[in-house]
């Protein structure tokens, strides 16, 4: 027993010789060393860019306009405080010098027509009477002379109010404006009702959304007009400043961001309500150094450019020209050959 356990000692003895004897051997895990970053190469930035090179660059004014009679009567009644009775027109309706296109309600103005022309006919009877009773009376055959005269006028006027009550066109057209007015609604004076157009006489109306958008726009500027896959030469002759003066609001909002264009030899299809796309070049320049649109920005009422020297992107101070809706003439601080970075 005492020999078996000499034995067992002298092994546990020679295993742990022979186990710190190993070199770099440890009964606890050996620390990993860490891991060395990689090396990263780094990405090359890409960019549009533009040669900056001279061109013509223009200016221009582009949009669909509507054909309309240049020869319009607004028609409106003079004095406020009635009320409608019937229209007797619908868009589009034939309308003819003289014809009643709207009335009023009447109210009791044709019985007290009805009742004076009874007491002028009853004055003029008492004027006869008294010429024959009278002989040589001036005086009394005057007095009654008078009082038929008095009747009349007072007929007269009853006439006129009742005449009032009639909207009537001066012109031959058709109706190409209605109010939205109903019946029984009160009557404003002044406020256009109808617009009667002549269809013979038409021109391109071009309307904004604001004036500003009609800017550098002037009488006299030639124009281009397609309609219905044809090109016609056309002309402005007019602008919210030599537009007529009006005394209708809505004319008045409607002259303030409008123009009217004269078109040459439109063919009978062109009638009024058709459409016609406008074109107005308002300002052309050639052999200017020109650059898109999208190279060219702006901070703080500062204009400037980024241009690419090798691999440098470098920021230049411009002066701006002429901007179109896709490029943009450059006055001062470029040069020819250089190349615009577009995006970035």
């Amino acid at each position: 027993m005492k020999a078996r356990r000499r034995s067992l000692v002298w092994q546990v003895a020679i295993g742990a010789a022979l186990l710190s004897a190993l070199p770099g051997c440890s009964l606890l895990p050996k620390e990993e060393e860490a891991l060395k970053p990689p090396l990263v190469k780094p990405v090359k930035e890409n960019f549009e860019v533009f040669e900056a090179k001279k061109s013509s660059i223009a200016k221009q004014i582009s949009g669909v306009g509507t054909f309309a009679s240049d020869k319009m009567q607004y028609l409106y009644y003079a004095e406020s405080g009635g009320r409608l009775a019937e229209m007797l027109v619908q868009m589009n309706s034939e309308v003819h010098k003289g014809d009643v296109v709207a009335v009023l309600e009447k109210g009791e103005i044709e019985g007290k027509i009805r009742q004076q022309e009874i007491v002028l006919e009853k004055t003029k009877v008492a004027l006869e009477l008294a010429k024959d009773e009278q002989r040589g009376n001036a005086l009394a055959i005057r007095m009654k002379v008078l009082d038929v005269q008095k009747e009349e006028v007072q007929l007269e006027m009853l006439k006129q109010q009742l005449a009032k009550t009639k909207l009537v066109s001066d012109v031959d057209g058709i109706v190409t404006y209605l109010d939205p007015i109903k019946q029984g609604d009160p009557i404003v004076a002044y406020r256009a009702l109808i617009t009667v157009s002549d269809p013979k006489s038409i021109k391109l109306v071009y309307e904004t959304a604001t004036p500003n958008d009609l800017t550098g726009v002037e009488v006299g500027m030639e124009a281009t007009v397609k309609f219905k896959s044809n090109s016609y030469k056309g002309k402005v002759a007019q602008i919210p400043a030599t537009a007529p003066q009006s005394d209708v609001k809505a004319i008045q909002d409607k002259n303030a961001k409008s123009i009217v264009v004269v078109v040459e030899g439109l063919p009978p299809e062109a009638e009024i309500g058709s459409n016609g796309d406008l074109t107005i070049v308002t300002e052309k320049r050639d052999d200017v150094l020109v650059i898109p649109k999208l190279g060219l920005r702006s901070y703080m009422g500062r204009d400037y450019v980024q241009v690419l020297e090798g691999e440098i992107r470098k920021e230049i101070d411009v002066e701006k020209g002429i901007v179109s809706s896709t490029e943009v003439e450059i006055r001062k601080g470029l040069k020819e050959g250089q190349k615009v970075i577009l995006n970035n």
